[in-house]
């Protein structure tokens, strides 16, 4: 076998669908002026027009190749902008009252323009704050109260969020690229809690960046380049994550163990003769 290949049982690994939000107002000006993000007119930016354009774009896609139908759950960032993209790519279709359903997000949420998005026919839509973009400073990173998600977003699951106010975010201090990292490293040993195997995960470019640089290391040089690359807006890219430390105890579902019935191999002869004489026996009654 070729040295640089590895072999891992199929329940030891989990497939991680990464997306990187659809483009925010923030990023049309911090793209050509980076103090721009000091701005508080950018708090909790929402998504732009285009923005909106892209996450119909990769919603057509994640239906077309099917992946729609195999993601189990979405775990986004909690700000307005990720969950924007979260619910737009993975959400159901448009929402009627009519439907007893909570929907997924209102209409015209963040000035959007949009109709509201029904929770129907998609996966659970998981709001973790673990993947949040790099804490600090930057008011677009700032999430609101969860109080007043949950009136935009009905139908997302805030129940893992401990605080309804923003607490981990300081005006004055910025979380350190290490400090990212390790909490990235964190959230990726978490998943290995759940039990799903097939996970999409909206999030930021920074945190993106600073946590898959930390992987790749035992791969080939171009292979750790295309993990650690930084991510477009909108964004997708599926990845395998494996369990080399047996963080996850979840048995297999596809493994069967044979030699049942269980005891000595026998001879086929006899066997066989065991069954004839099997046959006959329940012929005659």
């Amino acid at each position: 076998m070729d040295s640089t290949s590895s072999l891992y049982p199929l329940h030891r690994s989990k497939t991680l669908h990464l997306v990187r939000h659809a483009q925010g107002v923030h990023n049309v000006i911090g793209d050509k002026d980076y103090k721009a993000y000091m701005s508080h007119e950018y708090f909790d930016a929402e998504l732009t027009r285009l923005g909106w354009q892209q996450v119909e774009n990769l919603r057509k896609h994640v239906h077309e190749c099917g992946l729609a139908n195999k993601i189990e759950v979405v775990i986004t960032s909690p700000l307005l902008r990720t969950m924007q993209t979260a619910v737009g790519v993975f959400g159901g279709e448009g929402y009627t009252d009519k439907v007893d359903s909570m929907p997924l997000m209102l209409a015209n949420v963040g000035n959007s323009g949009r109709s509201a998005i029904s929770s129907l026919n998609c996966p659970p839509i998981l709001a973790v704050e673990l993947c949040r973009e790099h804490l600090g400073v930057h008011p677009c990173d700032r999430r609101r109260s969860v109080s007043e998600y949950q009136c935009l977003f009905p139908a997302v699951d805030f129940s893992l969020i401990e605080s309804d106010e923003d607490v981990l975010w300081k005006a004055d201090e910025r979380e350190t690229k290490e400090e990212l990292a390790n909490r990235g490293k964190h959230f990726f040993n978490w998943l290995w809690t759940r039990e799903e195997k097939e996970i999409a995960i909206v999030t930021h470019s920074g945190f993106l960046f600073h946590t898959l640089a930390t992987f790749g290391n035992d791969c080939h040089p171009l292979v750790k380049k295309e993990i650690n690359k930084h991510f477009a807006n909108c964004e997708l890219r599926s990845m395998v994550i494996v369990d080399k430390s047996m963080l996850g105890s979840d048995p297999s579902t596809t493994d069967y163990p044979g030699k049942i019935p269980p005891g000595p191999d026998i001879p086929s002869d006899v066997v066989d003769k065991k069954l004839a004489n099997d046959d006959t026996v329940s012929g005659s009654n």
